[in-house]
């Protein structure tokens, strides 16, 4: 029996990983379409464009996971079914249950590359990505390190230690060198805000260096004029998808400790939770849609199958979502109900097949 889990296991990875192969390149192309318009002669050029698409596929592989295993299941397994090798299975005394354990065996392994990609590689590349893209379009070098984020502007260099949502800083010193690299003013704002295109700094203290003194001054609020702007600031500004489970973990307690919003971390963090799950469960709904349907139906209309079930399944975990981030659903209930939802429905499909 060993061999037959490993045989009907690899049929479900084979299929999924094929699908796949077929989307991300789908994807792919509909993202560098949506680049091109940002393609210039200079700075942002074709290879870059090609470059960005390419380290955001691992995100997008991630997302595209649980549908991706559940239309590969009924391909997989769906191409036994074809050739009867379900039937003979089924006469030969094996039951839907030992089927759909085998099945679940190939899941571990797609949830386990699903976790790998998602938590390690997609966070990495697409900040990576992100970098890149916006030092081509802005002409500017940024760098983001454990001391904060590093911004070249002209002559002077920017460190900003923390980037909240809605362009704002906190912790930002400035400093200005003169032609011949000579330090010459030396700024610190415990926080900037982005109003109206212009940067206004608070609590700010500066200090002129002459090569005889220092003058050190003091003000509640200037204006800042710098071409940084907060679509530079992107490539470290924290988005929700592109945190590792642990990053959103760590975030969502500093939000809260600072009395600031954590709906959309929280809600990704619980998505992040459940995405393995969520793998398996789709295997099992495969199973009775596969079942449900006649041995002659072909690979196109499995994959019709898949499609729209993988449609509804996004429409309603997206109504949950929002749900959460509108109504304050808990996130945990809109995380899990969907597929807690499309297992009772694939249960009671399996009894009346079983």
């Amino acid at each position: 029996m060993k061999i037959l889990d490993r045989y009907l296991a690899g049929a479900v990875v084979w299929g999924s990983l094929t699908t796949l192969a077929v989307l991300l390149p789908l994807i792919a192309f509909f993202l560098l379409a949506d680049e091109m318009d940002a393609v210039k002669g200079e700075g942002y050029r074709l290879t870059d464009a090609l470059l960005y698409v390419s380290l955001t596929l691992p995100r997008f592989a991630y997302q595209l996971f649980p549908i991706a295993t559940l239309i590969g299941a009924l391909v997989g397994l769906g191409s036994l079914a074809s050739r009867s090798e379900l039937v003979a299975m089924r006469a030969a005394g094996v039951s839907i249950g030992r089927i759909v354990g085998a099945a679940m065996l190939g899941g571990l392994v797609l949830a386990v590359i699903a976790v790998a990609v998602g938590e390690g590689l997609a966070p990495i590349a697409e900040q990576e990505g992100l970098r890149l893209r916006s030092e081509a379009l802005s002409g500017q070098s940024t760098l983001a390190t454990p001391y904060g984020f590093w911004a070249r502007d002209g002559r002077t260099f920017v460190n900003i230690r923390q980037i909240l949502p809605g362009a704002d800083l906190r912790d930002i010193s400035i400093y200005e060198l003169d032609e011949e690299r000579r330090l010459t003013l030396a700024t610190h704002a415990a926080r900037a805000r982005y109003v109206r295109k212009a940067w206004v700094l608070e609590d700010v203290a500066r200090s002129r260096i002459f090569p005889d003194r220092v003058e050190v001054e003091h003000l509640a609020e200037e204006d800042w004029s710098s071409r940084i702007n907060p679509s530079l600031l992107e490539v470290v500004v924290v988005q929700p998808q592109m945190l590792p489970i642990w990053g959103l973990h760590r975030y969502i307690r500093y939000m809260d400790a600072n009395d600031q919003d954590a709906g959309p971390y929280k809600v990704a963090f619980w998505a992040k939770v459940v995405q393995p799950f969520l793998i398996l469960a789709m295997i099992f709904v495969a199973i009775p849609l596969l079942m449900g349907s006649s041995r002659t139906s072909g690979t196109g209309a499995r994959v019709f199958m898949g499609i729209v079930a993988g449609i509804v399944f996004y429409l309603i975990s997206r109504t949950f979502s929002y749900l959460s981030l509108l109504y304050g659903l808990s996130p945990v209930v809109a995380a899990f109900t969907p597929p807690l939802l499309f297992l009772g429905a694939a249960l009671l499909v399996l009894r009346r097949v079983g």
